[in-house]
C-alpha cells in the first residue's frame, strides 16, 4: 500500500514539518483564544435563557464550528471550555455518538438527564465532574449568581491503555 493511500491522522507530523513546528501546533495558548457567543447564537435568538460562549482548545466541539482552524486538531475527541452566565441553560439536547463530560471551574450547575422517560438530575459545583454517556438527553442550568465556566470534552472510542518507555521501571509493572 503506498503511503498516499494511508489515511492520515489529526495527530500525525504533517509533511515537512520539524518536530517542533509540529509540536507548537499542538499547544492551544489562552492568549490565542477569545470566546464565541456565536456558537450557538442560533439558540440564544429563539431565547436569551440559551445564551452562552464557547473558547475551543481541540477540535471544533459539538457545536461543528468548522471555520474555526485555531484549534489543535481532534483525534477521538474535543475540548473548549463553556461561559453559561447567571440564570442561563444549555437546553437539553442529546450526542448518539459519544459520551460528554462537562467540569465545571466556576459556578453551581443543576444538570439535568433524560432517557426512556426516567430523570434523574444533581448539582455540580467548583471541580466537580459529570460524565454523560450517549443516547441520554442533558440539559445544563446555572443555578448560582456568577457566570460558570465548564470544561466540556466529547469523545468516541475507548483509548487503548498507555504503555511506558521501555528504560522506564514504570514498563515493567503488572497492572
Amino acid at each position: 500500500m503506498a503511503d498516499a493511500d494511508i489515511e492520515r491522522k489529526s495527530w500525525d507530523q504533517p509533511a515537512g514539518a520539524s518536530f517542533a513546528q509540529w509540536m507548537e501546533s499542538r499547544v492551544a495558548r489562552l492568549e490565542t483564544r477569545k470566546y464565541d457567543w456565536d456558537a450557538l447564537k442560533f439558540q440564544a435568538d429563539y431565547d436569551p435563557k440559551y445564551r452562552r460562549a464557547q473558547m475551543r482548545y481541540v477540535g471544533t466541539g459539538g457545536t461543528g464550528v468548522a471555520k474555526d482552524v485555531n484549534t489543535v486538531p481532534a483525534g477521538g475527541f474535543t475540548f473548549s471550555t463553556m461561559v453559561i452566565p447567571a440564570g442561563n441553560i444549555g437546553p437539553s439536547h442529546i450526542h448518539m455518538d459519544v459520551e460528554e463530560i462537562f467540569f465545571v471551574i466556576r459556578g453551581k450547575m443543576k444538570v439535568i438527564l433524560e432517557k426512556d422517560g426516567d430523570t434523574w438530575e444533581t448539582i455540580v459545583g467548583e471541580r466537580d465532574l459529570i460524565s454523560v454517556p450517549p443516547g441520554v438527553y442533558r440539559t445544563e442550568v446555572n443555578i448560582g449568581e456568577e457566570d460558570a465556566l465548564m470544561c466540556v470534552m466529547l469523545g468516541a472510542p475507548k483509548p487503548v491503555t498507555p504503555t511506558y518507555p521501555p528504560d522506564s521501571p514504570l514498563a515493567r509493572l503488572k497492572r
